[in-house]
């Protein structure tokens, strides 16, 4: 059975930009390999789950086929499957921010927060 370092399965398949930055990430605790915190060396193969915490979102994967070398984005997605669960429908939900030391909202501004407010 065919296996290979997660970093380099992660940097293959093009879910973090550079290698090193799936290093990064495995010793920043980001990354699991069946349940359990993996580190850069950890082995792969078809049939592992692997746990990415990037840019605030985790993303699960089922390893389907170990790959050594970087790859075009159409056959790297064909080496693994996306499990990620869906978002709640809330985190979908754009948030009102406001630019911080813009002052008090105005007359226009407090009607649009309340339509926003109102519509959920």
């Amino acid at each position: 059975m065919e296996s290979t370092r997660v970093d380099r399965w992660l940097w293959a398949v093009r879910m973090t930009k550079t290698r090193s930055d799936a290093a990064a990430a495995c010793r920043g605790g980001h990354v699991r390999v069946n349940d359990r915190p993996a580190k850069a060396a950890t082995s792969v193969s078809a049939g592992d789950e692997v746990r990415l915490r990037a840019h605030g979102l985790t993303k699960v994967v089922e390893v389907t086929r170990v790959i050594q070398k970087r790859v075009g984005a159409p056959e790297a997605a064909m080496c693994f499957i996306d499990r990620t669960p869906k978002p709640p429908p809330e985190a979908l939900m754009p948030v009102a921010r406001r630019d911080r030391g813009a002052g008090r909202p105005t007359k226009r501004d407090r009607r649009v927060l309340d339509k926003f407010r109102n519509n959920e």
